[in-house]
């Protein structure tokens, strides 16, 4: 049955952008808002906002019975998680089945199978999808070593409930890997509860290429193309760009079959992204993971489709299925996007909460831009402090970029510090126009001498 009234359980621009998908399908809203949240651009656009609780988001957006409750009592039919919180806890879509509320994303169960890294590999590998060389679960400092030795080095350590870089350590030699284990598994522990590891081949110039999927719950699941999120921070996104114009198209296409060969076999439902390590020196691709959940960097492949992805995440949620077949989905051009955040990156990305005093955003041929901000906005301290997403499309990659910069340039933001310089130093490095970058070329070359020149 049809979604009539959707819960938004999240905040900022995400928030946003599924209470707008979500009205263009004539659905009522209602988001959920934390204290320092009431004055929100979403709550403001909402049909209703209902405020969770104090600003602490323990206390509001991470407790999901509190969730749930208000979603119920607001006589919501579905219920959207975004991105972050809760949206790969697999007790959120249980307590929404329990109450009779659909659910916009995958089953518990698959949730709950994904999220575990061992379990994942082990899925994938039954799938038939290429798998970066590795280890199951290491039990001491001591497995580290033997495995390591097994793999060759350098390795890289991961925390099987892990995440965002947390639990994980690059190892160049066995004492590095004995040491490492030790001091990993602490942080997966404290951060995850979970201070289980396994181990990697580490790829020391690698590309981070992830392949976006919808599917119907019933076995059919599409891709909307790859993307490239190579340009990271401590395993941190910063800019997204789709196609990965590294990639021959006959390798994109084995790429986009293991996703959905691995997707198919657990009958997933919903939107997804499977991650990729990329070779490009051995053109090879291995399964790290999947997001079981739509991405932060979603409006790329929504560039380049001509698709909106989260009004299919809500039809399917409904009860209505995949409304276009694999062949529907042209893909055209170049886009790339980039993470706007509140934070001073020559103070090592120091969060910069505070008022927004001006706020000119850019327009154009091929821009778009996902915020929640404006002209006397305030950016509270209790959260992620991503303030927008600035993407720009192209007919091909060196149009994208030459888009991109122009709306960098055009694109004031006065009160805080943003990370808009430094997008602008990546959009401009030659590495970057000439496409040779890989996962740690951002630390490695542009931070240290960004740092130097910020100061």
């Amino acid at each position: 049955m049809a979604i009539k009234r959707l819960f938004v359980a999240n905040r900022g621009e995400i928030a946003l952008r599924v209470v707008k998908a979500a009205q263009a399908l004539n659905i009522e809203t209602v988001v959920a808002v934390s204290d320092a949240d009431r004055e929100s651009a979403a709550a403001k656009m909402a049909d209703r906002a209902v405020v969770l609780g104090p600003a602490s988001a323990a206390k509001s957006y991470l407790d999901p019975r509190l969730v749930v409750h208000a979603a119920r009592e607001s006589g919501c039919d579905g219920l959207h998680p975004g991105y972050g919180f809760l949206s790969e806890r697999a007790i959120l879509p249980r307590l929404c089945e329990d109450h009779g509320i659909a659910f916009v994303g995958p089953r518990p169960d698959v949730i709950e199978a994904l999220g575990d890294k061992l379990q994942a590999r082990a899925m994938a590998s039954a799938a038939g999808v290429p798998l970066v060389p590795g280890s199951e679960n290491i039990a001491s400092g001591a497995d580290a070593r033997r495995e390591g030795d097994r793999i060759g080095y350098p390795v890289l350590l991961k925390a099987a409930a892990g995440g965002g870089g947390r639990g994980m350590v690059i190892a160049n030699n066995g004492d590095e890997a004995e040491a490492g284990f030790q001091r990993a598994s602490a942080e997966a522990e404290a951060a995850f509860g979970d201070g289980t590891m396994f181990m990697e081949r580490f790829v020391p110039e690698a590309r981070h290429v992830e392949v976006q999927l919808m599917g119907d719950g019933q076995g059919k699941v599409l891709h909307f193309g790859e993307r490239d999120c190579s340009v990271q921070r401590r395993y941190q996104k910063l800019i997204e760009e789709a196609p990965c114009a590294a990639m021959s198209d006959e390798l994109r296409a084995k790429l986009h079959k293991s996703a959905i060969d691995l997707a198919a076999s657990v009958n997933y439902r919903n939107a997804g992204t499977a991650e990729f390590l990329f070779d490009v020196q051995r053109q090879e691709f291995y399964f790290i993971e999947v997001n079981a959940r739509i991405q932060v960097e979603h409006p790329v492949s929504e560039m380049i489709s001509s698709f909106d992805l989260v009004q299919e995440q809500i039809r399917i949620a409904g009860g209505a299925g995949l409304s276009v077949g694999q062949d529907d989905v042209v893909l055209s051009g170049h886009a790339i996007e980039c993470r706007i955040n509140a934070e001073d990156a020559a103070r090592d990305f120091a969060p910069s909460p505070g008022r927004i005093t001006r706020w000119d955003a850019p327009t154009g041929e091929g821009i778009r831009l996902d915020s929640h901000m404006a002209e006397g906005a305030m950016i509270p301290p209790f959260y992620d402090s991503m303030v927008g997403k600035l993407i720009a499309h192209g007919k091909d990659r060196a149009e994208a970029i030459d888009r991109l910069v122009g709306a960098i340039d055009d694109f004031v933001i006065e009160g805080v510090p943003t990370t808009l310089g430094l997008q602008r130093a990546i959009a401009t490095h030659p590495d970057f126009v000439a496409n040779t970058i890989h996962t740690r070329w951002l630390e490695q070359v542009v931070l240290p001498q960004f740092g130097k020149d910020a100061a």
